[in-house]
């Protein structure tokens, strides 16, 4: 018999989920997700790819802290970059987004068909 586990624990209190053979980590696409500046940042690199110093000039804030919130967007799989000359191009990464809403509306037929029973 096949084992349905959409979700299973995780050393030190995170959530991972199993979609297409890879392992997200819930608990950093959340934090990420948090942040309205980050959020901010996902909606300026739906329009196009911009460089750091772009994205940086958008803010009232120090290049260090933007910096801070790129790698965490980085580290949850919503950006990817890469290097063009002398900058860091980033562009919106949505294969996060898509498993994450996979996973999501998984939770809401399992609970729909749990209900009805």
């Amino acid at each position: 018999m096949r084992r349905r586990a959409a979700w299973q624990p995780f050393p030190q209190g995170f959530v991972i989920i199993r979609s297409f053979s890879k392992y997200l980590i819930l608990n950093t696409v959340f934090k990420a997700l948090n942040d309205p500046t980050r959020r901010a940042i996902l909606e300026m690199l739906r329009e196009r790819d911009l460089a750091a110093g772009e994205i940086a000039a958008a803010f009232d804030m120090a290049k260090p802290s933007i910096s801070h919130h790129l790698d965490l967007l980085r580290q949850a799989g919503l950006v990817e970059t890469r290097k063009a000359g002398q900058f860091v191009m980033y562009s919106l990464s949505t294969s996060v987004l898509e498993d994450l809403i996979h996973w999501m509306l998984s939770l809401s037929r399992t609970t729909s068909t749990d209900s009805e029973s």
